[in-house]
């Protein structure tokens, strides 16, 4: 598959990831908007903001300013840099902010489709908070980000579903990819220390630490790896977005009990 046909395939991802999104959205009562959300600090609000904040900036090339101060749950630049869009729609209606969603989105998405880039590795023209990211990262993102906040709203009004979708199958093993790192820099296993990850859904991660410390990715899972971890995708992904705990029961281990005890505590690697 061609640099050209990947992308393309993540900004079509992306563009379901909005359509299931804002309609949820649009479903909500009023009520809904205001309920918090597994993010600290934020409602259900706060997470839309976020999101027309982040789609806006990327179909118009500019970036929103506002006095942020010092909220409690905010920790770093990208932090204060995502409260951003959360202040400046604090007061704005349910339908402003899912319209500003659609059209920013709608904008960026004919666009890509008018002038679809070709080379994974280099920099679009514009990009929100100045991130050095690749076309590749960019794109690969946006469906990740879009869904997971999905959930985000999905947990918050008890409305569970959407995971069976492209843009949840995307999001689960994209961040699959990361157990690696994990296993080596997280939990710091030593050399030789195999990991298989079996989500519902997918097909088996296998990871390896080698000897610089580092989870290579296996082509296939070992035949007897260290430790074992199985589990449905929203388990993994309250996990690995470091949102809830899992349903008891829901994650199984194989192996070394105390390694993937280790390993699913140290599991969260996105905000």
């Amino acid at each position: 598959m061609s640099d050209q046909q990947a992308l393309a395939g993540y900004v079509e991802v992306w563009w379901q990831a909005i359509d299931d999104f804002t309609s949820l959205l649009e479903s909500l009562d009023a009520a809904d908007w205001d309920r918090p959300t597994d993010l600290a600090g934020w409602d259900v609000r706060a997470v839309a903001a976020h999101v027309a904040h982040l789609e806006s900036v990327l179909a118009t090339g500019t970036e929103e300013h506002a006095e942020v101060g010092e909220p409690p749950h905010v920790s770093g630049m990208l932090g204060l840099y995502t409260e951003i869009g959360v202040v400046n729609r604090r007061t704005s209606s349910p339908d402003a902010i899912i319209n500003e969603i659609r059209e920013a989105a709608t904008t960026r998405h004919t666009a890509l489709l008018a002038d679809p880039p070709s080379d994974g590795d280099a920099q679009p023209p514009s990009i929100f908070g100045g991130v050095p990211w690749s076309w590749r990262t960019l794109l690969r993102n946006r469906p990740l980000d879009v869904w997971m906040h999905e959930q985000d709203v999905r947990r918050a009004v008890g409305r569970p579903g959407g995971l069976d979708t492209a843009p949840a199958r995307h999001t689960a093993e994209y961040l699959a990819e990361s157990l690696g790192f994990v296993l080596g820099k997280k939990v710091g296993a030593p050399a030789g220390t195999t990991l298989v990850l079996e989500m519902d859904g997918s097909e088996p991660f296998a990871f390896e630490i080698d000897d610089a410390g580092r989870g290579q990715r296996l082509v296939a899972a070992p035949a007897e790896p260290t430790v074992t971890l199985g589990m449905d995708r929203d388990s993994f992904i309250r996990l690995s977005g470091g949102r809830r705990p899992a349903e008891p029961g829901a994650v199984r281990i194989d192996g070394d009990i105390t390694l993937g005890e280790q390993v699913v505590a140290a599991m969260a690697t996105t905000p």
